[in-house]
């Protein structure tokens, strides 16, 4: 064995434990321990922003939707001009008119004309007013002088309409989709009011002051149960086609007793809730009381009607 005296003094202490073991020694490893792994810890994540259940547009439009008003409105301001044909029977003397529009015109002494409607949700009323008196006075003399003859007529006739009406379809707008269409069926009652008056005066201007005067007129005015129906079609979201017809009467005021309605036209939209409408209307009415001497009267009314309808 050689000499451990030469030996480094490490060396020499690790023989000797070696010794001490029985001359074995066990190897000493070289890796280094490895460190328990740790499991990675988690970051706490950022609150996530809460999202709105609908957009703000949505949003707007529902509660728009729930303060819209329920009711809804309609009012017309309209004018007919038609050629006109009537006669007025009294106790068997009849009198017949026969006016072209330009005739009407000059002879006109006042006019007024008005619709409108009230509707909630699909049920609403509508009204239909119209009044015009037209008149016509003449006077003339005789070749030399001596006599004056004059004559004054005017004749009225006003129509007016109340009743109830239902919805089907879209509501009444100025402007819609091209498709949308709306059909409205009403019923309830007119009131026709008609009268007709003439005066005559004759006048001499001669030394006796002759003087004769005569006067008469005609009033009558009675109701009539009244069914009818108005529809309308969109053609273009500004362009609308309308329509519209009824009938009055069936006989119950008289032994004739009849009125109806029948109008076909078109709207153009001057904004987002008025119309400009044009159409051709006729309307006709028809009244005797059927005595052996009658007393009546009738007309026929056909021409142009131009109205400016307000929807709200």
């Amino acid at each position: 064995m050689p000499s451990l005296r030469k030996a480094p003094l490490r060396i020499r202490a690790l023989a000797l434990v070696a010794l001490a073991c029985g001359g074995a020694t066990a190897p000493v490893s070289a890796q280094p321990q490895t460190q328990p792994q740790t499991q990675p810890q988690t970051q706490p994540q950022a609150p996530q922003p809460v999202q709105p259940a609908a957009s703000a547009a949505q949003a707007a439009a529902q509660a728009a939707a729930q303060a819209e008003n329920p009711w809804h409105y309609t009012v017309e301001l309209y004018g007919f001009l038609p050629w006109m044909q009537s006669t007025t029977t009294v106790r068997g003397f009849e009198a017949d008119t026969d006016l072209a529009p330009g005739q009407l015109l000059n002879l006109l002494q006042f006019a007024a004309s008005a619709r409108a409607s009230a509707e909630r949700e699909r049920l609403g009323v509508l009204v239909d007013l119209a009044y015009n008196r037209v008149g016509d006075a003449r006077s003339r003399n005789t070749p030399n002088g001596l006599l004056t003859g004059s004559s004054e007529v005017s004749s009225s006739l006003g129509v007016y309409d109340l009743a109830l009406r239902y919805r089907f379809g879209e509501k009444e707008a100025a402007r819609g989709r091209a498709g949308d269409w709306s059909l409205i069926p009403y019923a309830g009652v007119r009131v026709v009011e008609a009268g007709l008056n003439v005066a005559a005066e004759l006048r001499g201007n001669g030394p006796f002051g002759l003087q004769f005067q005569r006067e008469g007129s005609l009033q009558r005015t009675w109701a009539q149960p009244l069914l009818g129906t108005q529809a309308s079609l969109f053609l273009a979201p500004d362009l609308r086609l309308f329509a519209r017809g009824d009938v009055g009467g069936f006989g119950l005021a008289g032994a004739q007793d009849l009125s109806g309605n029948a109008q076909v036209g078109l709207g153009y939209a001057l904004g987002n809730n008025t119309d400009l409408n044009v159409s051709w209307r006729y309307q006709g009415i028809a009244w005797n009381n059927g005595a052996t001497r009658s007393t009546g009267f009738s007309t026929d009314q056909n021409g142009i009607e131009i109205g400016l309808k307000f929807f709200f």
